[in-house]
């Protein structure tokens, strides 16, 4: 953390996408933003996949701005407002209680944020709950706020309370009223199973549910691949049937969805086991479950399946992964014929931590001026 001049203050943080293995279905309450089911999910690895936003507040701002993308966006979005009210109630109730006297600012002074993603945003990649856990994250290190932010994160999106814990983290829906005990907590650490990896395939554009938090937490617990993932695909499948079965409909998945659907269940028939599971977010992307020492021949057969169109040499990000020739029976078990450049790349990462500071000036997205660092 830096700052320019006595009366600033600029933080600059970290946080990571989360994908959800049983997903949150709806809201009970909209306001509140208040879920029907208790969730579940893997938070991803930062070395991949991440949001950065850098918060400063000034005696010099005069009002309150925020930056996405290096786009100015509308800071009277009620759910960025939910946030900063949220936060700045804390803050005031810390130095109402002699907590905050060590703090330095004012809380009437106005914050100027700034928030980049390394990712494709509004691709159904979990954009905005890295996103708000990172606003949350941020802006409470700025103001003195501790404590638990799954409220506030959650003000902002649902499942932004989940990207403030790393490795394998529930959102307990609660019961009171006020939300106060609809919370997310860690249930494993990210250490906890060192082989399993995560896939993430971008695309061209174009009451069951609490027995099955149970069935998932047994799993993660017992590092079984085989029931996590299975049950990580009949989540998917069923949340997604529900969005048809709405009127109008509503369908994220596409035809490479499809496709990938069908060759996942092709390689594992192959196998004669379950060594690979996707699952589908608000968005046709598919985000596929595997252990390490499957990575490379399920990677070969998405490459076999989806040849690169131009990108031979960038259609593989993240982590490395060592090509492998197929089979030819593995070939003729995925009964499909090729569809070039349905996918545009693969991400490949794994089990990661949750928000972290970053100490270095250098991070900061803003300028000693409050506005967005320009590129040199």
């Amino acid at each position: 953390m830096a700052s320019e001049k006595p009366q600033d203050l600029v933080v600059t943080c970290t946080a990571p996408v989360n994908i959800a293995v049983i997903k949150y279905w709806g809201k009970r309450d909209e306001a509140l933003i208040l879920p029907i089911n208790s969730s579940l999910s893997v938070t991803l690895h930062q070395d991949q996949l991440k949001t950065i936003t850098t918060a400063a507040i000034s005696k010099d701002f005069t009002e309150d701005r925020i930056w996405l993308n290096g786009r100015e966006e509308d800071v009277g979005q009620p759910r960025l407002q939910a946030c900063l009210r949220e936060i700045r109630r804390l803050a005031r109730k810390r130095r109402s209680t002699g907590d905050g006297d060590a703090l330095p600012l004012s809380l009437s002074y106005k914050v100027h944020v700034a928030s980049e993603n390394n990712f494709p945003t509004a691709a159904g990649l979990a954009s905005s709950a890295a996103g708000y856990a990172c606003l949350a994250y941020t802006l409470a290190r700025v103001y003195g706020v501790e404590g638990d932010l799954s409220e506030v994160a959650r003000r902002g999106s649902g499942s932004a309370c989940r990207s403030l814990y790393g490795g394998f983290v529930e959102w307990q829906m609660g019961e009171q009223a006020d939300g106060k005990d609809s919370i997310a907590q860690q249930i494993a650490p990210e250490w906890h199973w060192p082989q399993l990896r995560v896939l993430i395939l971008v695309f061209r554009a174009e009451s069951i549910v609490p027995e099955r938090m149970k069935e998932m937490t047994h799993c993660i617990q017992e590092r079984d691949f085989q029931a996590f993932a299975q049950l990580t695909m009949k989540d998917s499948n069923q949340f997604h049937a529900t969005c048809l079965d709405t009127f109008p409909p509503i369908s994220y998945l596409n035809d490479t969805s499809r496709r990938i659907i069908q060759l996942v269940h092709c390689f594992n028939t192959h196998h004669g086991q379950t060594k690979v599971a996707y699952t589908f977010d608000a968005g046709p992307n598919a985000v596929i479950f595997t252990l390490d020492d499957t990575v490379a021949e399920f990677v070969a057969a998405v490459r076999h399946s989806f040849p690169p169109a131009t990108n031979g040499d960038k259609f593989l990000k993240g982590l490395p992964v060592t090509p492998v020739l197929l089979s030819d029976e593995l070939k003729a078990a995925l009964a499909m014929e090729p569809s070039p450049g349905g996918v545009q790349y693969i991400i490949a990462t794994q089990v990661g931590p949750g928000p972290q500071v970053l100490d270095s000036s250098n991070a900061h997205l803003l300028g000693p001026d409050g506005l967005p660092q320009q590129d040199p």
